[in-house]
């Protein structure tokens, strides 16, 4: 997989195709919206939505763990998503994961979702922390905002960028949305949606605003001529 590389408050970091940000100088990796147990509370509402979700989320965050240095796995917000999909299954699924990561310090930073599903047993030994919450140069939140001094990374909106194609076919894509801070180090960066069964949220154009397409295993900056319109 093709992953962007980046400079941020004076930090390499680096955009991975699998929706995750990897900042080598700490050995931190951050994902935001994985929003565990969603589709289980779909269907404890009558939806017949599909299962799995749980696995395929926490086997994509296997193979992040595997492939690269991480000493702190942050949760940038709504890592399960309502009190109907946290059945016993999903908490003992999700133990299980825990247990085979135990050399990986884990971090919530609370979400919307988070504050009505409750916070992961405390067995878990998944430290949550209210948003900002300082690392390095860096504030992880969950909900995008101005910290003075640092580079905010972000979750919540689940971004996506529509590209424009031939026969005016258009095709919609998760993407990390970057805009540029007031002062020097600052700047916000809104992480794509981690979960396999989450909606987006279209991006528009603004001044100091860069678009990176996360696709076919590669993320790439998308310039203003390759959007569709309102994209």
């Amino acid at each position: 997989m093709s992953a962007a590389s980046l400079t941020w408050a004076g930090e390499p970091v680096h955009l991975l195709a699998d929706r995750a940000l990897w900042w080598p100088g700490g050995q931190a990796l951050f994902v935001a919206d994985v929003h565990l147990g969603k589709a289980a509370a779909y269907r404890a509402l009558g939806q017949p939505v599909p299962a799995g979700t749980t696995d395929d989320n926490l086997a994509r965050l296997d193979a992040l763990l595997t492939a690269h240095p991480v000493r702190d796995l942050v949760f940038l917000g709504d890592l399960l998503h309502a009190p109907q999909g946290v059945t016993p299954a999903l908490l003992q699924r999700l133990r299980t994961w825990r247990d085979a990561h135990a050399e990986v310090a884990m971090t919530l930073v609370r979400g919307n979702h988070d504050l009505r599903a409750g916070d992961p047993p405390p067995e878990m030994g998944i430290t949550v922390v209210d948003e900002p919450h300082g690392m390095g140069p860096f504030a992880a939140c969950h909900h995008q905002q101005r910290v003075p001094g640092c580079f905010v990374l972000a979750g919540h909106l689940h971004p996506a960028v529509a590209l424009n194609g031939p026969a005016r076919d258009r095709l919609r894509l998760p993407c990390f949305c970057v805009d540029a801070g007031p002062e020097p180090g600052e700047g916000l960066a809104v992480l794509p949606a981690f979960g396999a069964f989450t909606g987006t949220w279209q991006v528009t154009p603004a001044p100091g605003r860069q678009v990176y397409a996360v696709g076919g295993g590669a993320v790439w900056p998308v310039p203003i001529s390759e959007r569709s319109a309102g994209g």
